[in-house]
């Protein structure tokens, strides 16, 4: 087997854009698991083409957006919510805690308890290449 068989987290703070906002809200589309932390900062907009200037600069101009399975346009300027919210209090990080990381842990140790992965097959014998 080379994927996961147990249950999953997904770790998430106000600090990710971009793919920290499409993979958590990915994640929750396939039914995964939960996604721990905090809301993601929402930045999902961007752009594919730069156009240049007389003086070397560039200037941008916003060309892409996310839209949902729904058809609507989303995450951009929210970002994606937790399903369980845990804050990183700054002392709790300084003295070499991570509060979201551990309440994901907790939970998957939770899940594991009540539901063991199961082994999805047995190997078969080797296939006999004589």
């Amino acid at each position: 087997m080379s994927g996961p068989t147990g249950h999953l987290a997904c770790v998430i703070n106000e600090y990710a854009g971009s793919g920290g906002d499409a993979f958590p809200y990915m994640f929750r589309q396939a039914g995964l698991g939960p996604l721990v932390g905090k809301r993601t900062w929402g930045g999902l907009v961007g752009m594919n083409r730069k156009t240049p200037l007389v003086d070397g600069g560039m200037v941008t101009v916003p060309t892409i957006g996310f839209m949902s399975t729904d058809g609507e346009w989303d995450v951009e300027g929210y970002g994606v919510a937790p399903d369980i919210e845990v804050e990183n209090m700054p002392d709790e990080v300084v003295s070499g805690k991570d509060p979201q990381l551990e309440k994901a842990i907790e939970y998957l140790m939770n899940k594991i308890a009540e539901d063991p992965p199961k082994k999805l097959w047995k190997k078969p014998a080797d296939p006999d290449k004589s």
